[in-house]
């Protein structure tokens, strides 16, 4: 299985110390180079800076379309981790990208890609008995790493994992 993600659910998931979820779920995820980059060359550290430099399971990939990922940066406003994920993705064949950005879904998802968001990755967790509750981490996003979901979509999500 082919797996693309963007930053957002690496350092969400490594902001509430849950990082190791992404190799259970999926053995392997390839990253671009510049998600690779905004996780790596940030001063100070985000989450998921040392953890990306050294996971066996993170492999980084480069683009070599960049016609699409200056399309996605100039006429969609994607920013460079996006629009290469989704590049990086639609060159893989990827059966899967991990992505949370609005618009960034979106376009991926125009584009035919199969998408799926950090909840999502938090539901598919707790159906697979990884972790006892999606709602404590999704609170901890919220309140350490500015993780903004809908009232709505957060009920949908709660609903959904019977933790209503």
């Amino acid at each position: 299985m082919i797996v693309i993600s963007d930053t957002s659910a690496i350092t969400n998931l490594a902001a509430i110390k849950h990082l190791h979820l992404l190799p259970q779920l999926y053995s392997q995820v390839t990253v671009p180079e510049a998600v690779y980059q905004e996780l790596a060359d940030i001063d100070p550290p985000v989450p998921g800076t040392l953890e990306a430099q050294s996971a066996d399971w993170l492999q980084v990939r480069p683009v070599t379309n960049f016609t699409v990922v200056a399309r996605l940066r100039n006429e969609r406003s994607l920013d460079p981790g996006e629009s290469e994920a989704i590049a990086l993705a639609l060159e893989l064949k990827a059966d899967l990208l991990l992505i949370d950005e609005r618009r960034g879904r979106a376009e991926a998802d125009r584009l035919g890609l199969r998408i799926i968001g950090l909840l999502g990755v938090l539901v598919e967790a707790k159906d697979k008995n990884l972790i006892a509750a999606v709602k404590p981490l999704i609170d901890a996003m919220i309140a350490t790493s500015e993780f903004r979901v809908s009232s709505v979509l957060y009920n949908q999500i709660l609903e959904m994992v019977d933790e209503t």
